[in-house]
């Protein structure tokens, strides 16, 4: 069942295969997906990844251009397994085929775990996934997350201009704030991640602080944000808390039952459909 996009804290949440339930939303008229696909086959969520491939990801990012506006940005988080000792790469290659779909690689930013589990490895203790920000065009919203500098608001830039003309404002005050870098850093696990204990019934869920910092960073209330891969909820339940509209869909009955009850939670507004 499909239902209202349009209107502060609408929700619609759509049980099935995204690939299928996309197309009952209308083209262009997504501002903002945030999204964590599966990593190849890592886990099985359920058995409910028995299609999962390269001609399914990429029709699924091909999908995923045609319901995005003008202006609109998609936040893919996402890792790659490791089989017979190499990284598979397919993040990299689902990088590349969403440019081939006509989507900028707008940013490639780093989601940085500050406590990851051990694991016993011949490699370095893996601590970051990818969050890819892909934009169709020119992201017509970018409300920059701002983090303080270690200037006092006196010292003054004393670099030297460089050649080609580029100003490194040498002489001005140093700024007390600057831009967050594309470094994401969080603490993950229980009570960190999210105080739902519900939430961790599902295998793979990042921070709901990530979440909120890009639906912050890429869209405006009243806009509507999609969840493709909806898992537990997370992005859906920021998308309320945070004023916009949200859309999920989720193919696993007992994650889109976990996902329902944490968005029906948070949500103020009796317009949430499911279906």
């Amino acid at each position: 069942m499909t239902g209202k996009t349009e209107g502060v804290n609408a929700v619609n949440l759509m049980l099935g295969d995204c690939l299928e339930r996309m197309q009952e939303i209308p083209d262009g008229s997504i501002d903002l997906t945030v999204t964590s696909p599966p990593y190849d086959n890592l886990r099985s969520y359920n058995e409910s990844l028995n299609d999962w491939s390269q001609a399914k990801w990429q029709a699924i990012i091909s999908a995923l251009y045609q319901v995005t506006k003008p202006g609109g940005v998609v936040v893919w988080v996402v890792g790659d397994a490791t089989l017979n000792g190499s990284e598979t790469g397919t993040s990299f290659r689902q990088a590349l085929h969403a440019i081939d779909c006509g989507f900028k690689l707008h940013d490639t930013m780093i989601y940085h775990k500050r406590n990851p589990m051990p694991v016993k490895s011949n490699r370095y203790l893996p601590c970051f996934e990818y969050m890819f920000v892909w934009t169709r065009g020119t992201p017509k919203t970018f409300n920059a997350i701002r983090e303080p500098t270690q200037a006092t608001g006196k010292e003054k830039y004393t670099g030297t201009q460089q050649e080609n003309g580029r100003f490194t404002d040498y002489g001005k005050t140093r700024n007390l704030e600057r831009d967050r870098y594309n470094i994401w850093s969080y603490t993950v696990g229980s009570n960190q991640t999210t105080k739902d204990k519900e939430a961790f019934k599902h295998p793979a869920i990042y921070p709901e602080a990530l979440a909120l910092d890009h639906i912050v960073s890429w869209s405006n209330e009243g806009d509507t944000v999609l969840d493709p891969f909806m898992g537990s909820g997370t992005t859906g339940k920021m998308a309320q808390a945070s004023g916009r509209n949200f859309i999920g869909i989720e193919r696993d009955p007992e994650y889109f039952r976990i996902a329902s009850e944490r968005i029906s939670k948070r949500s103020a507004q009796p317009d949430l459909l499911v279906g």
